[in-house]
């Protein structure tokens, strides 16, 4: 494994990936910061802290997770918390697996480990065609190496500087436009538009219930909005020939 991270680290695409990624690293870097301070204010100890940004390594869980856990509510509550909060990478999943899912188990389960939501998001920009491509794997590991260190060393920081690094600041905010903005180059047809903003909505909508559970109503009527319009409009093919004919 070792030795194939060094030959992809050669491959003009994991320089490719890792310099896509580098525009949104500061939103990346205020987000871990922010979470990181946010888990020793919680009352984490640091070697807590730093075991569950180096493990979980999911910034929305961690900071959903860190009010249960500060007071002090049953482990099986945080667990569901957090399952239910990053379900979406179920749906990450799916679509990984057709570029991914012909590799060793080994190396599936390091890219599971370090998959985040803007590598997904700019990786399915660089290759919207869902199949296995040589230039796939190096251009992975580019974007997720230089995500990892940019959420790691700002969280790790500011779990060592909590008490300098006022939560006033907002900065966990910049991860969200960071998202929103890479987001938005993903839509690029009616269909992409419509179900993005039917996804906005039902989140909006559901914002009351429980264990953010208005994220998983918002994938399913994104991902319901989307298989609808694919089932009932025309593919492009079939259009073409009816306006032939």
């Amino acid at each position: 494994m070792l030795q194939t991270l060094k030959a992809q680290c050669r491959h003009p695409e994991f320089r490719r990936g890792a310099r896509e990624m580098a525009g949104i690293t500061l939103g990346i870097s205020a987000w871990g910061l922010v979470t990181g301070v946010a888990m020793i204010k919680s009352g984490l100890s640091v070697g807590l802290a730093l075991l569950m940004s180096l493990v979980v390594f999911a910034g929305s869980s961690q900071l959903a997770a860190l009010p249960l856990i500060a007071s002090g509510a049953p482990i099986w509550v945080i667990w569901a918390t957090a399952f239910c909060v990053n379900l979406r990478f179920i749906i990450f999943s799916v679509q990984w697996r057709m570029y991914f899912g012909h590799l060793p188990l080994l190396q599936r389960l390091h890219i599971a480990y370090f998959a985040a939501d803007l590598n997904y998001v700019a990786f399915l920009k660089r290759f919207p065609e869902a199949k296995p491509h040589p230039d796939q794997a190096p251009y992975f590991w580019g974007g997720v190496c230089l995500n990892w260190a940019a959420w790691q060393i700002p969280s790790i920081a500011g779990i060592l500087l909590a008490n300098h690094v006022p939560t006033q600041w907002g900065l966990g905010f910049a991860g969200v436009l960071a998202l929103l903005g890479l987001s938005y180059t993903l839509l690029k047809d009616r269909k992409t538009w419509v179900s993005a903003a039917l996804a906005g909505c039902a989140a909006v909508a559901a914002y009351a219930l429980p264990l953010r559970l208005n994220i998983m109503v918002a994938i399913a009527v994104a991902v319901t909005a989307g298989l609808l319009m694919e089932h009932w409009s025309p593919s492009s093919a079939e259009a073409a020939r009816e306006v032939r004919e």
